[in-house]
């Protein structure tokens, strides 16, 4: 994305890839409050599968949000469709069924997707 010749920033609102998610984004309910910040994106980038989201709560614990509950993500922002009592039932992030591969990037995978 570029700026028009006019110098004007693209649309910060514009839709993204999951893949193009920001990091350390704001992660909003759907009304707009703040649950956290993207700590991690939790997919297979080679096979273009979005599993979810890693997001650090403003209290630094870490917990996971399913593909399934992001409306959108922008280039500022992710919107969810979490009320502000889903956010709060939100599990917490088990590093241990990821696997690393690096943001931007930081791409994670369950491993017993492994093909044998």
């Amino acid at each position: 994305m570029t700026d028009d010749p006019a110098g004007t920033p693209p649309d910060v609102e514009e839709r993204v890839a999951w893949t193009a998610t920001p990091y350390h984004a704001p992660v909003l309910d759907r009304d707009g409050g703040a649950i956290g910040t993207t700590e991690s994106l939790l997919g297979d980038e080679a096979s273009d599968i979005f599993h979810g989201l890693a997001v650090r709560r403003h209290g630094g614990e870490v917990v996971e949000l399913a593909a399934d509950r992001v409306e959108r993500i922008t280039r500022t922002a992710v919107h969810t469709s979490l009320g502000a009592a889903d956010a709060v039932q939100l599990p917490a992030y088990r590093p241990e069924h990821w696997f690393h591969l690096g943001w931007g990037g930081l791409f994670r995978k369950r491993p017993e997707w492994e093909d044998s």
